[in-house]
């Protein structure tokens, strides 16, 4: 994924985040034709927790309106614990990328799908994909796995289409309300801070910059 933010957008810096980048904490930022912020978070904990976490979310330009992309896991030594995917609506479920992700992921299947809380259902789709108990060497994780890549190659190629299709305050607002939800989840923190990372370090880096909102 970094490689294809590489070739299609421009890396940039937050200094917010600068104290969020050290040994096993990765932050890393990009801006495109058609997304004002790509954001690639990683954790890795293997050789302490025997734990990796990723998390990407792209959000297009406020004038845009393509929902935000969003892909988040985590990997225990054997099996991906927590795997969810989305093309959150911005504006509507009905959108040509929404449809076309409803398209790429219809026919898939896990052994074990995840029922969402009241927080996600309030801003993700309903063809969102939230799966556990991912094996290594399995059809199931091979499936996510190309899932990741193709949803991401789609995004990327289609999102500038979309540019000057929304006000600018409209665009605002949703991003706003998609980054306050987010910040509802209390699975983040708890995940985070049992990788060994600090609880105030986790906390302002959820409020201010994982979720920054406009």
């Amino acid at each position: 994924m970094i490689e294809k933010l590489n070739k299609d957008g421009t890396e940039y810096h937050e200094k917010s985040m600068e104290p969020f980048n050290h040994a096993g904490w990765t932050n890393r930022l990009w801006q495109g034709d058609g997304y004002r912020r790509a954001h690639i978070d990683t954790v890795d904990a293997r050789s302490t927790k025997g734990l990796w976490m990723m998390h990407c979310c792209i959000q297009p330009n406020l004038d845009n309106n393509a929902p935000i992309f969003g892909l988040d896991v985590i990997a225990g030594e054997n099996k991906v614990t927590g795997f969810f995917h989305d093309y959150s609506p911005v504006s509507s479920h009905d959108h040509d990328l929404s449809k076309e992700f409803a398209n790429m992921v219809a026919d898939l299947d896990w052994s074990k799908k995840r029922e969402l809380p009241d927080w996600a259902k309030a801003i993700f789709s309903d063809d969102m994909i939230a799966a556990g108990n991912v094996r290594a060497g399995t059809q199931d994780l091979t499936q996510i796995v190309e899932i990741s890549k193709s949803s991401v190659d789609y995004y990327l190629m289609r999102v500038a289409d979309f540019n000057e299709t929304m006000e600018i305050e409209q665009g605002k607002i949703a991003h706003n309300r998609y980054a306050h939800y987010q910040k509802q989840n209390p699975h983040t923190p708890r995940t985070m801070k049992s990788l060994g990372l600090s609880e105030n370090d986790v906390d302002t880096f959820i409020s201010e910059c994982l979720f920054p909102e406009i």
